[in-house]
């Protein structure tokens, strides 16, 4: 697999990007919201104009303070983008990332399969942060579930309208993925496929493709186009 976009961001509590006073404003009253808030009725409240608003809005998108969804259909033309800030990450995901890095440098030096190895670390991961959770009612609220762990976990997921893929724009253990790709992601892949399992969605759907693009690894927890595995186990895939 490639490495040369360099992946996703680094995740952590403590990432504060620079920015603008007005954008700060923009994300402050963003947080003030429960829910996803369009840009329409979101300008009103800041002060300023919708474009002006938006273009704030997809800046703190790129730097993975703020997630954006589609809209539901409403009539003709494209949905509108809807936007909700992230939550405080987890602490313990900085405590995960230590471990990670051992747990990566373990199985590359001393295991006979470490794609089979790390996907059975992430698979065990996912079952114990899913411990006593009921599953979802839905395939679709299974998929939201396990993009909603990995917000948690702090990877920024930017998902589609029906939550069958995901860009992952933040990574709290990249660099211990860029040492060891073949095996943190597969971690991650078997993450996915737990957490999916045990809300009740199909796990043989899980896709995960890490530096997919620039600045992001790419989640398919659906089928669709480019999900499901790949024929022989491309490289650069962590599907099973």
């Amino acid at each position: 697999m490639s490495v040369e976009n360099m992946g996703p961001l680094p995740g952590g509590a403590d990432d504060r990007p620079s920015m603008s006073p007005q954008r700060r404003a923009v994300l402050l009253r963003l947080r003030g919201h429960p829910g996803h808030v369009a840009v329409a009725d979101l300008a009103p409240q800041c002060g300023l104009h919708a474009n002006t608003v938006r273009e704030h809005l997809d800046a703190l998108v790129d730097t993975g303070l703020v997630t954006r969804e589609r809209a539901p259909a409403a009539g003709r033309g494209r949905p509108a983008w809807r936007y909700r800030a992230r939550g405080p990450q987890q602490a313990a995901a900085r405590e995960y990332a230590g471990l990670a890095a051992v747990l990566a440098a373990r199985i590359a030096r001393t295991s006979a399969d470490p794609r089979a190895d790390a996907l059975a670390a992430g698979e065990e991961w996912g079952r114990a942060l899913l411990a006593g959770r009921e599953p979802a009612g839905s395939g679709r609220q299974a998929r939201a579930g396990v993009l909603k762990l990995f917000e948690e976990i702090g990877f920024a997921p930017e998902a589609d309208e029906r939550a069958l893929s995901a860009r992952l724009l933040r990574c709290p253990f990249i660099e211990v993925a860029r040492e060891h790709p073949g095996v943190i992601c597969n971690v991650h892949a078997g993450l996915a496929r737990a957490a999916l399992s045990g809300l009740g969605g199909d796990a043989e759907t899980v896709e995960l493709i890490p530096f997919a693009e620039p600045g992001a690894c790419l989640l398919h927890l659906g089928p669709g186009p480019g999900s499901g595995p790949p024929a022989g186990g491309t490289a650069g895939t962590c599907s099973r």
